[in-house]
């Protein structure tokens, strides 16, 4: 098992890291990154010997549903709008994804690095945490609750699906998006708690030095060696 760099014991400093592919797209729809996340998870489902896979990119505007959401989270008809909504195989509840948003979908082989999805969220979190850190930005868990706040305002959500311990779906950070999309359904279930974006507190952010800067806080929390995919 290859532990994450803050976890290594002195034992463990010379361990070669993970390989781990790093796929930068820019914008692509939902649909397409969802099969090519399922064919990624099933290829190692079947080859556990595959590399894991990063994948950072932007979505047009589109309504994603876990398994269990419940549709009472949506402010409209899905059934009578022009909105593309989603019913998908991760956990949560509704959320919004558009441009200026930064999705990250690590296909993970967790037997590589502990077998424990409660330790596999707050990996996440801390990586976003330790973004938000390189602008100066304290980032917050909340108790009993899963993603990244930023001055009570919900700045990442995560919901993730793993199948013998291959993990898809993941995070969504807002750096600059559009907030409007969010007004038509209550984000991840929780009424009581905005939803915020990085350009709130640094206008001008730009997505693509951020896009730079989660990639780093991954291969650091993971302890993986990023290549770069075609």
């Amino acid at each position: 098992m290859i532990l994450s760099r803050d976890e290594c014991s002195a034992g463990d400093v010379g361990s070669p890291l993970r390989e781990c592919w790093l796929y930068n797209r820019g914008l692509m729809r939902y649909e397409e990154a969802l099969a090519w996340q399922r064919s990624l998870q099933s290829s190692r489902v079947n080859d556990q010997n595959l590399n894991d896979v990063l994948i950072l990119l932007e979505h047009p505007p589109v309504y994603t549903l876990g398994t269990r959401a419940t549709l009472d989270f949506l402010k409209f008809d899905p059934a009578a709008t022009n909105w593309d909504v989603y019913r998908v195989e991760r956990g949560g509840e509704v959320t919004y994804h558009c441009p200026g948003q930064l999705v990250g979908y690590p296909i993970l082989n967790l037997r590589y690095y502990q077998q424990d999805l409660h330790w596999y969220l707050r990996k996440l979190e801390e990586v976003l945490i330790r973004s938000l850190a390189v602008y100066g930005l304290k980032g917050d868990r909340v108790p009993g609750m899963t993603g990244v706040w930023l001055e009570g305002k919900k700045v990442a959500a995560i919901g993730i699906k793993v199948s013998r311990w291959i993990t898809m779906h993941g995070f969504a950070l807002n750096v600059c998006p559009d907030l409007g999309g969010f007004e038509r359904i209550v984000p991840c279930g929780i009424a009581d708690k905005p939803v915020g974006s990085l350009a709130q507190f640094i206008p001008g952010i730009d997505l693509d030095e951020v896009r730079a800067v989660v990639a780093t806080a991954f291969a650091e929390v993971f302890g993986v060696k990023l290549m770069n995919g075609e």
